[in-house]
């Protein structure tokens, strides 16, 4: 099957960076859409952003400016370049992949990585 690792989480202070990585690994025969999710407590999961394997991305409004998304096809990797990040940040962070595995599309959650902007 199909492995997701994520890392690069952690505790920063207000106007600092995270760089978030996702990694798959298994028998993957290709990767569509790579994205990442967040869920802050007592909040629904959204949408942080998405790239697809043509190279478009698409971010979430507040997102936008602050969260670069990027993918290594070779990798099978994504990662999340947070910048200028806000206590409202605060949440943890999911990477979210559609696969092929053989001649079928799966939809696969990394663990999660929690991400706390703090003074």
């Amino acid at each position: 099957q199909v492995q997701l690792v994520e890392s690069g989480g952690g505790l920063v202070q207000p106007g600092g960076s995270l760089r978030l990585s996702c990694a798959a690994s298994g028998s993957i025969s290709s990767i569509n859409v790579m994205g990442w999710y967040r869920q802050a407590p007592g909040k629904q999961r959204e949408l942080v952003a998405h790239a697809s394997s043509g190279g478009r991305t698409n971010y979430s409004d507040s997102m936008k400016g602050r969260f670069t998304i990027s993918r290594d096809n070779a990798k099978n990797t994504v990662y999340l370049q947070m910048n200028s990040l806000k206590p409202e940040d605060t949440a943890v962070y999911f990477c979210n992949l559609l696969v092929q595995v053989s001649s079928k599309w799966y939809n696969y959650w990394g663990q999660g990585t929690q991400v706390t902007v703090s003074s």
